[in-house]
């Protein structure tokens, strides 16, 4: 699973909701197809790597996938039962923060019906809405 090899900080605040759209990010730049999000999010390591495996298999070898999205926020968890205080627990895994318009995947090499079902089974894996787009041509 992704996770950063060197931190700043090794624990993070947890941040207030996230605002606004996104600003970078917003086009499709590696491929022909992406995967866009619709909404403001956190979303995990594992969930990333979901959906990843989801694409790589219904394409089957006949395209390449590009990962857009990072995993860099460390998230703590305490242990089960723990009393209050006693400080702020250890990280637990890692999540890339997400807001609407973002590019999370891409893809090129297939076809695009196939890559379309693709992102449809990759979208059922993340935990915000998302659509599929394709590349703009200027």
């Amino acid at each position: 699973m992704l996770a950063p090899k060197k931190e700043k900080h090794r624990k993070w605040h947890r941040g207030d909701k996230i605002k606004g759209k996104a600003t970078r990010m917003t086009k499709v730049s590696f491929g022909d197809y992406g995967l866009k999000t619709l909404e403001a999010g956190w979303i995990t390591a594992r969930q990333i790597e979901s959906a990843r495996r989801a694409i790589v298999g219904h394409i089957q070898r006949s395209g390449e996938v590009f990962i857009r999205i990072f995993p860099d926020k460390p998230i703590t968890a305490k242990g089960n039962e723990m009393p209050m205080g006693k400080g702020k627990g250890a990280v637990d895994h890692h999540v890339a923060v997400v807001k609407p318009g973002t590019v999370l995947f891409e893809m090129r090499g297939a076809d695009e019906a196939t890559c379309k079902r693709a992102m449809q089974l990759a979208g059922y894996k993340l935990p915000v809405k998302t659509k599929f787009v394709t590349k703009e041509l200027v």
